[in-house]
């Protein structure tokens, strides 16, 4: 019986058996002998380490396949295929193995070469022709490539995959985001008033620096005048977290980013209830119309009461509009009138408030 042996760079690359599936082999091998031959390059295995590994302890005899590779990449990328080829795979697994072909063969392209006219991959696009490979869209294939670069820098989620663990997957991937979007907060946020997090308040008022995705010159960017965040980094804001059971919540958004705030209110744990509209009294730019008013939203959580009949005023307001992005002192004291009783917190506030707790970006300013 040959003696092999076997290279971390391939074994890692394979997901572990759980402990019932290497028993099953085991049992199987003991009462049938190893009848799938080990795949080897070189005399290092590429195919088969658990086989090799009941083989060598109970002394049972196996049969070799030899493989030729140009290279470690090329042995790698085989044992990739070989593990999506077979159906037993799990999805995290299955994503990683592909991704590592994605990013692999994104890698060799960058390099000077000469292309191979028999070689499917040279005429199409990765994704693409690993997409027809596999069954799947090249969409999938581009994300697999995100998440095994994920998985390469992070040993808790490597684990996690490893383990077969999908919550556990999960659980890693939505704290490392976390982390990554309080970090970016944090760092948007260095010149704030701290704001006492285990405080809640019922009356919240926000003003989100929204991205404008579309923007198309650079001396209109909204970067140009402050930090902006992604939909995602402002629904994963904990404004939920400062929220008492029974809240309202002010959110100021502009016509293109209506469908945006909708659902960063969701997010936010709140039901959409009505809107204002300020008239700043001077036009701006647009694609369709040219912009002239901004809105205000309210949501509100749990049973929180109306403002009394008499703080309800009109849902129109024509200001004449300040400094860019900054609204109008008479909206907060608005909101001070509707409820005087409550506690309130500002976020994104451009400066303290008499009477406010607040947080955001420009509000040491």
């Amino acid at each position: 019986m040959p003696t092999l042996k076997t290279k971390k760079q391939f074994s890692d690359l394979l997901p572990p058996l759980q402990p019932e599936e290497f028993a099953a082999l085991e049992a199987s091998i003991l009462a049938e002998g190893c009848k799938v031959p080990l795949t080897v390059w070189n005399g290092v295995i590429v195919d088969g380490h658990n086989r090799y590994a009941i083989c060598s302890k109970h002394d049972i005899p196996f049969e070799i396949e030899e493989k030729d590779f140009p290279d470690n990449d090329a042995a790698a990328d085989w044992i990739d295929a070989n593990q999506l080829a077979r159906r037993n795979l799990w999805p995290d697994a299955f994503k990683e193995a592909l991704g590592r072909r994605y990013n692999r063969e994104k890698k060799k392209r960058g390099r000077p070469k000469q292309m191979d006219q028999n070689d499917p991959i040279s005429s199409e696009s990765t994704a693409q022709a690993l997409a027809k490979e596999h069954g799947v869209s090249e969409g999938t294939v581009k994300r697999a490539g995100k998440f095994a670069e994920e998985v390469e820098a992070d040993p808790e989620l490597k684990e996690a995959v490893r383990s077969n663990n999908p919550a556990k997957v999960r659980d890693v991937q939505r704290a490392k985001k976390r982390a990554e979007r309080t970090e970016q907060i944090a760092e948007t946020s260095k010149a704030n008033e701290e704001l006492e997090t285990s405080k809640t308040y019922p009356v919240i008022y926000a003003d989100p620096p929204w991205r404008y995705e579309h923007t198309k010159t650079d001396n209109r960017k909204i970067e140009n005048q402050y930090p902006t965040m992604a939909l995602d980094e402002i629904c994963a804001l904990p404004v939920g977290d400062l929220a008492t059971d029974d809240a309202i919540l002010f959110l100021w958004t502009t016509s293109p980013k209506l469908a945006e705030s909708l659902t960063v209110l969701e997010a936010w744990g709140f039901v959409y209830r009505t809107c204002a509209v300020w008239d700043k009294q001077k036009i701006g730019m647009g694609y369709y119309f040219r912009q002239q008013h901004e809105l205000l939203l309210v949501g509100t959580c749990g049973e929180i009461p109306v403002p009394k009949p008499a703080n309800r005023k009109s849902s129109v307001f024509s200001i004449r509009r300040g400094k860019h992005s900054e609204k109008p002192i008479e909206f907060a004291k608005l909101i001070e009138t509707m409820y005087p009783e409550f506690e309130k917190v500002e976020l994104f506030a451009r400066k303290p408030r008499k009477g406010w707790a607040v947080w955001g970006n420009q509000s040491g300013a």
